[in-house]
């Protein structure tokens, strides 16, 4: 990189006169949208414009509120040309949290889809993307020169769960978010010959990254709306994607389709990239086999730190199947609390780290240290030779389908329940979403409440990924020798659940 900080948003700035496309969006399978990297720009500088030309300067908000599409992409990094600071809301999150979101972070104005606008606020400003006179009459065509960022100058600002408590708003930057993008792409190797096909959500971190790294390497990116199995192969298969990505769900729910896959030759796919949960022995070896020219990537990284910490050996030594990969230059870590130093919380340093929480000097003072250190809460072991693995997490967290689940966010929002006095809620294994959400719930003396009816609850309060799968009451929650209470021994008991029902099942 050269000593003058990029702006983030005119990555892809190396194909502005090529003819090659940029986006493949299918929204709408059956109405694909193509458009090149000369529109792409257009209308990234468009939405820059716009902006302008309504008053919004440098270090002002917007919320980006839909799904997959085009016009996400036009609007995060069009804004980010200007200066302006694109908010990422989740479409799953209660209206609430949305309502919180736009509050804390000062939101001006939000770009949202037709059907979402009834998830914001009465009074909250808002452009749709997806409507005659709403996106496409507030561009601003003509050129745009883009704004230059200063050393700690803020690019986007998402929102990732706490484990207790509002979401935390990250400040990252153009600086460090340059380093990543171009990082990330060179260690995988992008160039303008890949096509990568994208199926998780574009606010979440493991997507945003792969976009990333389709406009750093000119490549062009297959978008979906949102994973659906048949469509996923047949995208793959139509348009010979060169990187697949996504959760090991979306590969589990990918290989059950063995009526498309078979008879097919996927020797063009050269990666497959894996973050977001663990995956397991049978699954990474189905993978490889279905994709037989393909490098393995488990990814590892958080929002606050980037995912540009492990990747490839700087000598091509091959990566031991399960590994998250071997540290990247410049990042310094260390494994804190275990036996020895190569096991333990991992803490990090690095170009690529936030620049802090959005007004919240409480949860800065909790996870940096005096000399910067930054506390992941993930626990990692490293081998003899130097490589990375992803053990597990510090504390409670626990993934289904790629998505974080914070236990006290659920047990809170169940409690909200008038006839709920105690929730706890813990994993229970998966064989596709690798863990679901069971709840050991204490009910109000007198209630006659059903697990029905605390699902239901669950479903309009919260994201569906939040929901319990199954509901067992109790008469008291287990309590530890210190009056804490046992969540071991209801992990426990939801495992042994989980593995009587699928005994059930095969016996049937």
């Amino acid at each position: 990189m050269s000593d003058a900080i990029r702006n983030l948003g005119s990555l892809g700035g190396n194909c502005r006169d090529k003819g090659h496309l940029a986006i493949i969006d299918l929204w709408d399978p059956q109405n694909p949208r193509e458009i090149d990297y000369p529109t792409y720009h257009a209308s990234c500088d468009a939405v820059a414009r716009g902006l302008v030309k309504r008053g919004f300067k440098p270090g002002d908000r917007i919320g980006v509120f839909c799904s997959n599409r085009a016009e996400f992409l036009e609007v995060f990094y069009g804004a980010m040309r200007a200066g302006v600071v694109p908010v990422m809301m989740g479409i799953l999150l209660p209206r609430d949290t949305i309502a919180w979101i736009i509050e804390d972070s000062g939101i001006k104005l939000v770009f949202c889809e037709a059907n979402l606008k009834g998830n914001l606020p009465a009074d909250a400003p808002a452009v749709l993307v997806d409507v005659e006179d709403g996106l496409a009459a507030f561009k601003d065509p003509g050129p745009f020169e883009p704004f230059v960022p200063a050393y700690d100058s803020v690019a986007f600002q998402p929102y990732t769960s706490g484990s207790t408590g509002r979401p935390k708003g990250v400040l990252l930057s153009h600086r460090a978010h340059s380093w990543v993008a171009q990082t990330i792409a060179q260690d995988r190797d992008f160039s303008p010959a890949d096509r990568m096909i994208v199926a998780a959500p574009l606010y979440h971190k493991h997507a945003m990254n792969s976009i990333k790294c389709v406009l750093f390497g000119g490549a062009t990116v297959v978008l979906m709306r949102k994973f659906d199995a048949r469509v996923y192969i047949e995208a793959i298969n139509r348009y010979h994607t060169t990187v697949v990505s996504g959760v090991p769900t979306i590969f589990a729910m990918m290989l059950q389709q063995r009526d498309l896959l078979n008879g097919h030759d996927y020797s063009f796919v050269r990666l497959a990239t894996m973050g977001g949960a663990p995956a397991s022995d049978e699954l990474i070896d189905q993978v490889a086999e279905l994709f037989p020219n393909a490098r393995i990537n488990l990814i590892f990284g958080i929002t606050e730190t980037s995912a540009a910490l492990f990747g490839r050996h700087p000598e091509g030594a091959l990566r031991p199947r399960h590994s998250i990969g071997w540290p990247i230059a410049g990042n310094a870590f260390r494994l804190v609390g275990g036996d020895d130093e190569n096991f333990g919380t991992l803490h990090v340093r690095g170009p690529g780290m936030m620049n802090g929480y959005h007004n919240n000097p409480e949860q800065m003072a909790k996870r940096f240290d005096a000399e910067g250190w930054f506390n992941t809460g993930d626990i990692l072991r490293r081998d003899e030779i130097g490589w990375y693995y992803f053990v597990g997490r510090s504390d409670d967290m626990f993934t289904s389908s790629g998505h974080n689940i914070y236990p006290a966010e659920v047990e809170l929002m169940l409690e909200r329940h008038d006839d709920i006095e105690q929730a706890i809620v813990v994993p229970a294994p998966d064989e596709i979403k690798h863990c679901v959400p069971y709840a050991f719930l204490v009910k109000r003396v007198g209630s006659n409440l059903s697990e029905e009816e605390v699902k239901q609850h669950a479903l309009q309060n919260a994201p569906p990924y939040q929901y319990p799968r199954k509901v067992i009451f109790l008469d008291a929650l287990p309590m530890t020798g210190v009056g804490k209470i046992d969540r071991r021994s209801l992990e426990a008991e939801a495992r042994r659940l989980r593995e009587a029902a699928k005994a059930e099942r095969q016996g049937a």
